[in-house]
């Protein structure tokens, strides 16, 4: 999700262009988050990670501006870690992979990094601790999203609008046509939609077509951009970083990736940050993932968002 709705762009990417000293992120620890089952049964960590080296791809679905959630997808990654292991991040897009593995191979300095490909604001906080451990690893990290350029076509001029596109841009894209959401991804869309609405504001049904080809654009080019790296690496397996709107209740990259490689083994653990922590809310999270981590929403996010929730969707 970097979206939910283009409406809310604000939730999206964060583009920082120069290298500030990291901040120190909020101290987050096991008080902060309880796990469960999809089913709303706890759940322990050996389970989640028993889960997640099982699967060929584990999608971690996120709330981009909880340190908690930032923390947790750390422990994952550094305690699912073998030479097999891929990270896959939304927070970059596909037309900067090799400045991402010029900074892996330290062939840039991470002021570079962040500049030229195009770092969201909450880098320094958030991202860099997986970055960090994937170079010290020698990882894998792979640009997932789609060029936000082409993001912004669709989303004014509908999909059919990128075969305008030269071929030298499509290598950024996935193969198009690109698959549209399912019934049950559009409808969770356009609920989303509803709920985000400002009251004074209004879409079109042509407007919010557009959208939801738009976000489709985001989720088949991470699918595609995971699909096409097992292809390349059929022995690796895949941790995938994205807002959670993205893969809950495996729809969206979790439909397009399996259209690219059937049969692929998938893991989603969504992480909601939620007023009801500790407790699981059923009404609302239920089947939201394989496994569900609830965090406590009193810590203090890692940037303020105009409109952010606090419901663990984008």
């Amino acid at each position: 999700m970097k979206g939910l709705l283009l409406a809310i762009a604000a939730l999206l990417p964060f583009v920082q262009t120069s290298h500030p000293e990291a901040p120190k992120p909020a101290e987050a620890g096991e008080q902060h988050y309880r796990i469960y089952r999809g089913d709303g049964t706890p759940a322990t960590w050996d389970e989640v990670l028993a889960a997640s080296r099982a699967a060929t791809v584990t999608f971690l679905g996120e709330p981009h501006d909880d340190p908690v959630a930032h923390y947790l997808e750390e422990q994952i990654l550094r305690r699912t870690w073998d030479s097999r292991l891929a990270l896959s991040l939304e927070m970059f897009e596909r037309d900067v992979q090799y400045v991402v593995d010029e900074y892996l191979a330290g062939l840039i300095s991470e002021a570079n990094l962040i500049a030229s490909a195009r770092a969201w604001k909450n880098y320094a906080t958030d991202y860099r601790p997986l970055v960090e451990f994937a170079k010290e690893k020698g990882m894998e990290v792979i640009a997932a999203n789609a060029p936000r350029r082409y993001v912004d076509r669709v989303s004014q001029l509908g999909a059919a609008s990128l075969d305008q596109i030269s071929p030298e841009g499509r290598r950024f894209l996935p193969p198009l046509p690109y698959a549209m959401a399912s019934d049950d991804y559009k409808s969770r869309f356009v609920r989303s939609m509803k709920e985000h609405r400002s009251p004074h504001g209004s879409h079109s049904p042509e407007s919010a077509v557009r959208s939801l080809e738009a976000q489709s654009l985001w989720d088949a080019s991470m699918a595609y951009s995971i699909a096409e790296f097992l292809t390349a690496h059929p022995d690796s397996r895949v941790l995938q970083v994205n807002g959670s709107f993205h893969t809950a209740q495996h729809l969206g990259i979790v439909e397009q990736l399996l259209q690219y490689r059937p049969h692929t083994s998938v893991l989603v653990v969504t992480i909601i940050s939620a007023t009801s922590f500790p407790a699981f809310d059923a009404a609302s999270m239920s089947g939201e993932g394989d496994f569900v981590i609830v965090t406590d929403p009193t810590v203090p996010r890692s940037f303020h968002a105009p409109g952010a929730r606090t419901d663990g969707e984008k």
